[in-house]
Protein backbone atom coordinates (compact mmCIF):
# COMPACT_ATOMS: atom_id res chain seq x y z
CA UNK A 1 0.00 0.00 0.00
CA UNK A 2 1.67 3.30 -0.80
CA UNK A 3 1.44 6.26 1.37
CA UNK A 4 -0.97 9.26 0.42
CA UNK A 5 -0.13 11.75 -1.86
CA UNK A 6 -1.25 14.39 0.67
CA UNK A 7 0.34 14.81 4.71
CA UNK A 8 -2.21 13.67 7.12
CA UNK A 9 -0.09 16.31 9.49
CA UNK A 10 2.66 18.96 8.91
CA UNK A 11 4.54 20.53 11.71
CA UNK A 12 3.75 22.02 13.78
CA UNK A 13 3.20 17.99 15.28
CA UNK A 14 2.77 16.28 18.70
CA UNK A 15 2.97 12.47 18.63
CA UNK A 16 2.10 10.40 21.25
CA UNK A 17 3.10 6.68 22.07
CA UNK A 18 5.96 6.84 19.88
CA UNK A 19 8.58 3.94 20.57
CA UNK A 20 12.30 4.40 21.02
CA UNK A 21 15.36 3.18 22.23
CA UNK A 22 16.69 3.54 24.96
CA UNK A 23 19.47 1.59 25.47
CA UNK A 24 20.85 -2.07 25.67
CA UNK A 25 21.01 -5.33 28.19
CA UNK A 26 23.31 -7.42 28.62
CA UNK A 27 24.60 -10.98 29.54
CA UNK A 28 27.99 -10.11 31.15
CA UNK A 29 29.88 -8.85 27.65
CA UNK A 30 26.90 -9.55 25.21
CA UNK A 31 24.04 -7.34 23.95
CA UNK A 32 20.99 -9.80 24.50
CA UNK A 33 18.29 -7.31 24.10
CA UNK A 34 17.36 -3.60 22.66
CA UNK A 35 15.11 -1.68 25.81
CA UNK A 36 12.60 0.87 24.51
CA UNK A 37 9.70 3.15 25.92
CA UNK A 38 7.00 4.97 24.52
CA UNK A 39 7.28 9.16 24.35
CA UNK A 40 5.75 12.23 22.96
CA UNK A 41 7.78 13.74 20.16
CA UNK A 42 7.52 17.13 19.24
CA UNK A 43 7.89 18.46 15.57
CA UNK A 44 8.16 22.33 14.89
CA UNK A 45 9.23 23.77 11.41
CA UNK A 46 10.19 20.44 10.26
CA UNK A 47 12.69 19.65 13.49
CA UNK A 48 12.30 17.57 16.48
CA UNK A 49 11.92 20.02 19.14
CA UNK A 50 11.05 17.96 22.22
CA UNK A 51 11.35 14.63 23.10
CA UNK A 52 9.36 13.85 26.50
CA UNK A 53 7.64 11.59 28.56
CA UNK A 54 4.84 9.77 27.01
CA UNK A 55 1.34 11.30 27.98
CA UNK A 56 -1.11 8.86 26.43
CA UNK A 57 -4.01 11.36 26.94
CA UNK A 58 -2.09 14.43 25.19
CA UNK A 59 -4.32 15.58 22.33
CA UNK A 60 -1.83 14.55 19.32
CA UNK A 61 -1.38 12.30 16.67
CA UNK A 62 -1.43 8.53 18.06
CA UNK A 63 1.90 6.52 16.75
CA UNK A 64 0.27 3.19 18.45
CA UNK A 65 3.48 2.28 19.68
CA UNK A 66 4.85 1.56 16.75
CA UNK A 67 9.04 2.10 16.78
CA UNK A 68 10.52 5.42 15.38
CA UNK A 69 13.44 5.29 13.38
CA UNK A 70 15.60 6.86 11.12
CA UNK A 71 14.12 7.40 7.13
CA UNK A 72 15.77 5.67 5.10
CA UNK A 73 17.97 7.29 2.14
CA UNK A 74 19.25 5.27 -1.41
CA UNK A 75 22.58 6.22 -2.24
CA UNK A 76 22.10 5.09 -5.92
CA UNK A 77 18.82 4.52 -7.98
CA UNK A 78 18.13 5.98 -11.39
CA UNK A 79 14.55 7.11 -11.10
CA UNK A 80 14.21 8.19 -14.95
CA UNK A 81 15.14 4.66 -15.92
CA UNK A 82 11.79 2.56 -14.65
CA UNK A 83 9.70 0.10 -15.70
CA UNK A 84 7.75 -0.19 -12.98
CA UNK A 85 4.31 0.97 -13.44
CA UNK A 86 4.41 -0.52 -17.02
CA UNK A 87 3.95 -4.47 -17.79
CA UNK A 88 6.03 -7.32 -17.10
CA UNK A 89 9.31 -7.41 -19.03
CA UNK A 90 12.06 -9.64 -18.38
CA UNK A 91 15.77 -9.14 -19.46
CA UNK A 92 16.68 -10.25 -23.07
CA UNK A 93 19.64 -13.20 -23.50
CA UNK A 94 20.55 -11.04 -26.34
CA UNK A 95 21.91 -8.12 -24.35
CA UNK A 96 25.15 -9.33 -22.41
CA UNK A 97 27.36 -6.19 -22.37
CA UNK A 98 27.05 -2.41 -21.15
CA UNK A 99 27.67 -1.71 -24.77
CA UNK A 100 24.79 -3.79 -25.65
CA UNK A 101 22.48 -1.98 -22.96
CA UNK A 102 23.64 0.98 -24.70
CA UNK A 103 22.25 0.05 -28.31
CA UNK A 104 19.39 -0.75 -26.32
CA UNK A 105 18.67 2.18 -25.29
CA UNK A 106 19.24 4.44 -27.82
CA UNK A 107 16.15 2.48 -29.34
CA UNK A 108 13.78 2.68 -26.53
CA UNK A 109 14.16 6.07 -24.95
CA UNK A 110 12.74 8.45 -27.04
CA UNK A 111 9.27 6.17 -26.95
CA UNK A 112 10.24 5.93 -22.12
CA UNK A 113 10.47 9.50 -22.11
CA UNK A 114 6.96 10.08 -23.04
CA UNK A 115 5.43 8.73 -19.98
CA UNK A 116 8.81 8.89 -17.77
CA UNK A 117 7.29 11.64 -15.52
CA UNK A 118 4.42 9.40 -14.45
CA UNK A 119 6.70 5.93 -13.90
CA UNK A 120 9.00 7.62 -12.01
CA UNK A 121 6.30 8.83 -9.64
CA UNK A 122 5.21 5.70 -9.32
CA UNK A 123 8.19 4.61 -8.65
CA UNK A 124 8.90 7.59 -5.64
CA UNK A 125 5.91 5.81 -4.38
CA UNK A 126 7.40 2.40 -4.30
CA UNK A 127 10.16 3.21 -2.22
CA UNK A 128 8.46 5.94 0.12
CA UNK A 129 6.13 2.76 0.92
CA UNK A 130 9.35 1.27 1.82
CA UNK A 131 10.56 4.15 4.03
CA UNK A 132 12.95 6.42 1.89
CA UNK A 133 12.64 9.55 1.43
CA UNK A 134 15.77 10.84 0.22
CA UNK A 135 17.45 9.31 -2.67
CA UNK A 136 20.92 10.24 -4.81
CA UNK A 137 19.65 9.63 -8.52
CA UNK A 138 21.34 9.63 -11.23
CA UNK A 139 19.93 10.86 -15.17
CA UNK A 140 20.85 9.81 -18.21
CA UNK A 141 22.78 12.57 -20.13
CA UNK A 142 23.63 11.11 -23.77
CA UNK A 143 22.66 12.35 -27.35
CA UNK A 144 19.68 10.22 -27.05
CA UNK A 145 17.98 11.97 -24.25
CA UNK A 146 19.63 15.10 -24.23
CA UNK A 147 18.02 16.77 -20.84
CA UNK A 148 14.89 15.92 -21.01
CA UNK A 149 15.32 12.85 -18.70
CA UNK A 150 16.95 15.58 -16.23
CA UNK A 151 13.59 17.64 -17.25
CA UNK A 152 11.35 14.84 -16.94
CA UNK A 153 12.76 14.08 -13.63
CA UNK A 154 12.78 17.13 -11.99
CA UNK A 155 8.93 17.64 -12.84
CA UNK A 156 8.40 14.51 -10.91
CA UNK A 157 10.52 15.67 -7.75
CA UNK A 158 8.39 19.04 -7.96
CA UNK A 159 5.26 16.99 -7.50
CA UNK A 160 6.77 15.55 -4.84
CA UNK A 161 8.72 18.03 -2.61
CA UNK A 162 6.48 17.44 0.32
CA UNK A 163 7.79 14.10 1.16
CA UNK A 164 10.76 13.62 -0.20
CA UNK A 165 14.25 14.81 -1.42
CA UNK A 166 16.85 14.11 -3.90
CA UNK A 167 20.57 14.45 -5.17
CA UNK A 168 21.34 14.76 -8.72
CA UNK A 169 23.57 12.94 -10.38
CA UNK A 170 24.24 13.54 -14.39
CA UNK A 171 25.54 10.39 -16.05
CA UNK A 172 26.99 9.92 -19.01
CA UNK A 173 25.67 6.24 -19.50
CA UNK A 174 26.63 6.23 -22.98
CA UNK A 175 29.79 7.24 -22.32
CA UNK A 176 31.14 10.48 -22.76
CA UNK A 177 33.20 9.91 -26.02
CA UNK A 178 31.65 6.70 -27.10
CA UNK A 179 29.02 8.61 -27.97
CA UNK A 180 29.19 12.62 -28.06
CA UNK A 181 27.87 13.22 -24.74
CA UNK A 182 30.70 15.73 -23.37
CA UNK A 183 29.43 18.88 -24.43
CA UNK A 184 25.95 18.07 -22.76
CA UNK A 185 27.73 17.08 -19.37
CA UNK A 186 29.27 20.28 -19.45
CA UNK A 187 25.92 21.73 -20.10
CA UNK A 188 24.22 19.71 -17.53
CA UNK A 189 27.72 20.85 -15.21
CA UNK A 190 26.62 24.17 -15.04
CA UNK A 191 22.93 23.12 -13.77
CA UNK A 192 22.40 24.14 -10.03
CA UNK A 193 20.20 21.31 -9.35
CA UNK A 194 22.93 19.17 -10.32
CA UNK A 195 25.30 18.14 -7.38
CA UNK A 196 27.46 15.07 -8.68
CA UNK A 197 28.99 14.40 -12.21
CA UNK A 198 28.95 10.90 -13.24
CA UNK A 199 30.92 8.49 -15.32
CA UNK A 200 30.86 5.35 -16.50
CA UNK A 201 33.85 2.41 -17.09
CA UNK A 202 36.24 4.83 -18.67
CA UNK A 203 38.16 1.91 -20.58
CA UNK A 204 35.87 -0.28 -21.81
CA UNK A 205 33.39 2.12 -22.66
CA UNK A 206 35.61 5.08 -24.04
CA UNK A 207 39.13 3.26 -24.39
CA UNK A 208 40.99 5.84 -21.82
CA UNK A 209 41.06 5.95 -18.24
CA UNK A 210 43.03 9.28 -18.10
CA UNK A 211 41.08 11.10 -20.56
CA UNK A 212 37.99 9.86 -18.94
CA UNK A 213 38.73 10.50 -15.41
CA UNK A 214 40.30 14.01 -16.69
CA UNK A 215 37.26 15.12 -17.86
CA UNK A 216 35.10 14.45 -15.13
CA UNK A 217 37.92 15.55 -12.32
CA UNK A 218 38.12 19.02 -13.98
CA UNK A 219 34.52 19.32 -14.90
CA UNK A 220 33.34 18.53 -10.87
CA UNK A 221 36.58 21.38 -9.93
CA UNK A 222 35.32 24.18 -12.57
CA UNK A 223 31.40 23.76 -11.15
CA UNK A 224 32.17 22.94 -7.48
CA UNK A 225 30.56 19.85 -7.66
CA UNK A 226 31.12 15.85 -6.41
CA UNK A 227 31.79 13.47 -8.33
CA UNK A 228 30.36 9.62 -8.48
CA UNK A 229 31.29 7.06 -11.41
CA UNK A 230 29.69 4.15 -12.16
CA UNK A 231 32.72 1.67 -12.04
CA UNK A 232 31.57 -2.27 -13.43
CA UNK A 233 35.05 -3.17 -14.28
CA UNK A 234 37.03 -5.98 -12.37
CA UNK A 235 40.41 -6.88 -12.66
CA UNK A 236 43.71 -4.23 -13.02
CA UNK A 237 41.49 -1.57 -15.24
CA UNK A 238 39.22 -1.24 -12.17
CA UNK A 239 41.72 -0.99 -9.58
CA UNK A 240 43.39 1.30 -11.71
CA UNK A 241 40.65 3.73 -11.87
CA UNK A 242 39.96 3.50 -8.09
CA UNK A 243 43.58 4.18 -7.79
CA UNK A 244 43.19 7.49 -10.36
CA UNK A 245 40.18 9.01 -8.43
CA UNK A 246 42.26 8.63 -5.11
CA UNK A 247 45.49 10.63 -6.49
CA UNK A 248 42.69 12.84 -7.87
CA UNK A 249 40.81 13.54 -4.52
CA UNK A 250 44.33 14.18 -2.58
CA UNK A 251 45.87 16.15 -5.27
CA UNK A 252 42.65 18.61 -4.83
CA UNK A 253 41.40 18.65 -1.44
CA UNK A 254 38.13 20.14 -2.20
CA UNK A 255 36.84 16.92 -3.90
CA UNK A 256 37.63 14.90 -0.55
CA UNK A 257 34.28 13.69 0.70
CA UNK A 258 32.53 14.76 -2.47
CA UNK A 259 34.17 11.99 -4.82
CA UNK A 260 32.70 7.93 -5.21
CA UNK A 261 33.15 5.03 -6.66
CA UNK A 262 29.73 3.38 -7.24
CA UNK A 263 29.63 -0.55 -7.77
CA UNK A 264 33.08 -1.01 -7.61
CA UNK A 265 33.42 -4.54 -8.66
CA UNK A 266 37.29 -4.78 -8.29
CA UNK A 267 37.00 -4.75 -4.97
CA UNK A 268 35.41 -8.03 -5.04
CA UNK A 269 37.59 -9.71 -6.69
CA UNK A 270 41.02 -8.97 -4.47
CA UNK A 271 42.50 -10.30 -1.41
CA UNK A 272 41.96 -9.34 2.04
CA UNK A 273 45.07 -8.12 2.19
CA UNK A 274 44.46 -5.88 -0.90
CA UNK A 275 41.63 -4.56 0.27
CA UNK A 276 42.40 -3.65 3.57
CA UNK A 277 45.56 -1.74 1.32
CA UNK A 278 42.95 0.35 -1.00
CA UNK A 279 40.29 0.50 2.03
CA UNK A 280 42.65 2.47 4.20
CA UNK A 281 43.64 4.83 1.11
CA UNK A 282 40.40 5.45 0.38
CA UNK A 283 39.93 7.14 4.08
CA UNK A 284 42.53 9.03 3.73
CA UNK A 285 41.63 10.78 0.39
CA UNK A 286 37.99 10.89 1.78
CA UNK A 287 36.81 8.83 -1.26
CA UNK A 288 33.71 6.98 -1.04
CA UNK A 289 32.15 4.03 -2.21
CA UNK A 290 28.73 3.30 -3.26
CA UNK A 291 27.01 -0.47 -3.51
CA UNK A 292 23.96 -2.06 -4.62
CA UNK A 293 25.52 -5.08 -2.45
CA UNK A 294 25.72 -7.39 -5.05
CA UNK A 295 26.16 -11.10 -4.19
CA UNK A 296 25.81 -13.27 -7.21
CA UNK A 297 29.88 -14.13 -7.45
CA UNK A 298 30.72 -10.77 -6.42
CA UNK A 299 30.16 -10.00 -2.49
CA UNK A 300 32.12 -6.99 -1.77
CA UNK A 301 34.47 -6.21 1.47
CA UNK A 302 32.31 -3.48 3.10
CA UNK A 303 33.11 -4.64 6.67
CA UNK A 304 36.90 -4.14 5.45
CA UNK A 305 35.80 -0.73 3.84
CA UNK A 306 33.85 0.67 7.23
CA UNK A 307 36.65 -1.02 9.75
CA UNK A 308 38.92 1.71 7.73
CA UNK A 309 36.83 4.60 7.46
CA UNK A 310 35.52 4.73 4.22
CA UNK A 311 32.23 6.35 3.52
CA UNK A 312 30.14 3.09 2.18
CA UNK A 313 26.65 4.53 0.69
CA UNK A 314 24.18 1.66 -0.14
CA UNK A 315 21.28 1.93 -3.20
CA UNK A 316 19.27 -0.17 -4.48
CA UNK A 317 20.15 0.91 -8.13
CA UNK A 318 17.79 -0.67 -10.64
CA UNK A 319 14.66 -1.24 -9.35
CA UNK A 320 12.60 -3.14 -12.02
CA UNK A 321 14.17 -2.26 -15.15
CA UNK A 322 15.81 -3.11 -18.00
CA UNK A 323 18.96 -3.71 -16.61
CA UNK A 324 18.04 -5.49 -13.80
CA UNK A 325 14.04 -7.35 -12.75
CA UNK A 326 15.61 -7.62 -9.03
CA UNK A 327 15.49 -4.44 -7.30
CA UNK A 328 12.74 -3.92 -4.65
CA UNK A 329 13.53 -0.68 -3.74
CA UNK A 330 13.20 -1.21 -0.52
CA UNK A 331 16.14 -0.11 1.82
CA UNK A 332 15.77 -2.67 4.77
CA UNK A 333 16.07 -5.48 2.85
CA UNK A 334 19.23 -4.34 1.84
CA UNK A 335 20.52 -3.92 5.06
CA UNK A 336 18.99 -7.16 5.92
CA UNK A 337 20.98 -8.62 2.66
CA UNK A 338 24.30 -7.04 4.66
CA UNK A 339 23.16 -8.78 8.28
CA UNK A 340 23.08 -12.06 6.31
CA UNK A 341 26.03 -11.84 3.89
CA UNK A 342 28.37 -11.52 6.25
CA UNK A 343 27.16 -13.06 9.20
CA UNK A 344 25.20 -10.27 11.44
CA UNK A 345 23.02 -12.39 13.28
CA UNK A 346 23.34 -10.69 17.03
CA UNK A 347 21.29 -8.37 18.73
CA UNK A 348 23.88 -5.83 18.48
CA UNK A 349 25.00 -6.55 15.05
CA UNK A 350 21.58 -6.81 13.67
CA UNK A 351 21.38 -3.11 15.48
CA UNK A 352 23.99 -1.85 13.55
CA UNK A 353 22.90 -3.39 10.35
CA UNK A 354 20.13 -0.96 10.33
CA UNK A 355 23.01 2.11 9.43
CA UNK A 356 22.95 0.55 5.76
CA UNK A 357 19.31 1.79 5.33
CA UNK A 358 19.59 4.92 7.11
CA UNK A 359 23.26 5.72 6.10
CA UNK A 360 24.63 5.88 9.28
CA UNK A 361 22.16 7.48 11.72
CA UNK A 362 21.59 5.12 14.35
CA UNK A 363 19.04 5.36 17.37
CA UNK A 364 21.85 3.92 19.60
CA UNK A 365 25.47 4.50 19.86
CA UNK A 366 27.83 1.63 20.36
CA UNK A 367 27.51 1.73 23.85
CA UNK A 368 23.86 1.88 24.09
CA UNK A 369 23.48 5.42 24.50
CA UNK A 370 20.59 7.26 23.17
CA UNK A 371 21.24 9.63 20.24
CA UNK A 372 18.27 9.83 17.88
CA UNK A 373 16.24 12.03 17.77
CA UNK A 374 17.58 14.85 19.45
CA UNK A 375 15.86 18.36 19.48
CA UNK A 376 17.18 20.09 16.61
CA UNK A 377 17.33 16.93 14.22
CA UNK A 378 15.32 17.11 11.22
CA UNK A 379 12.14 15.47 11.25
CA UNK A 380 12.61 12.56 8.73
CA UNK A 381 11.64 9.02 10.31
CA UNK A 382 9.80 6.25 9.85
CA UNK A 383 7.23 4.64 12.13
CA UNK A 384 7.38 0.66 11.80
CA UNK A 385 5.49 -2.34 13.15
CA UNK A 386 8.76 -3.66 15.00
CA UNK A 387 10.21 -3.60 18.49
CA UNK A 388 13.78 -2.71 17.50
CA UNK A 389 16.32 -1.80 15.53
CA UNK A 390 17.47 -5.28 15.43
CA UNK A 391 13.84 -7.25 14.69
CA UNK A 392 13.35 -4.65 11.93
CA UNK A 393 16.12 -5.02 9.76
CA UNK A 394 15.58 -9.07 10.63
CA UNK A 395 12.42 -8.85 10.00
CA UNK A 396 12.26 -6.54 7.15
CA UNK A 397 9.51 -5.12 9.10
CA UNK A 398 6.37 -3.45 7.45
CA UNK A 399 6.49 0.40 7.47
CA UNK A 400 3.23 2.13 8.68
CA UNK A 401 4.32 5.66 8.07
CA UNK A 402 6.81 8.17 6.64
CA UNK A 403 7.72 12.15 8.11
CA UNK A 404 9.70 13.98 5.58
CA UNK A 405 11.00 17.21 7.72
CA UNK A 406 7.61 17.44 9.03
CA UNK A 407 5.00 15.97 6.83
CA UNK A 408 3.43 12.86 8.22
CA UNK A 409 2.58 10.30 5.49
CA UNK A 410 0.42 7.18 7.22
CA UNK A 411 -0.71 4.25 4.77
CA UNK A 412 -3.62 3.76 6.81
Amino acid sequence: MKLPSQAIAKSPILLKNVRLETGFEYDDQDVIYTDTALFCVEIQAGKIKSVSSNNPDAKAVDARGLLMLPAFKDMHIHLDKTLYGLPWQALSPKRKTVKDMIAYEQKIIPELLKTSVKRAEELIDLIQSYGTNYVRTHFNIDPTSGLKSLENLEKALENKKDSFKAELVAFPQHGVYYTDSAPLMKEAAQLKSVGFIGGLDPLSIDGSIEKVMDFTVQLALDHHKGIDIHLHEAGESGIKTIQYLIDKANENPQLQGKTFVSHAFALAHISKKEAEGISEKLAAAKVGIASSVPFRGKVMPIPTMKKYGVNVLIGNDNVQDYWSTFGSGNMLQKANLIAELYGYITEFDLSRALQFATQDILPLSNKGEQEWPKPGDWANAVLVNASCSAEAVSRISHVEALMNEGNLFWKN
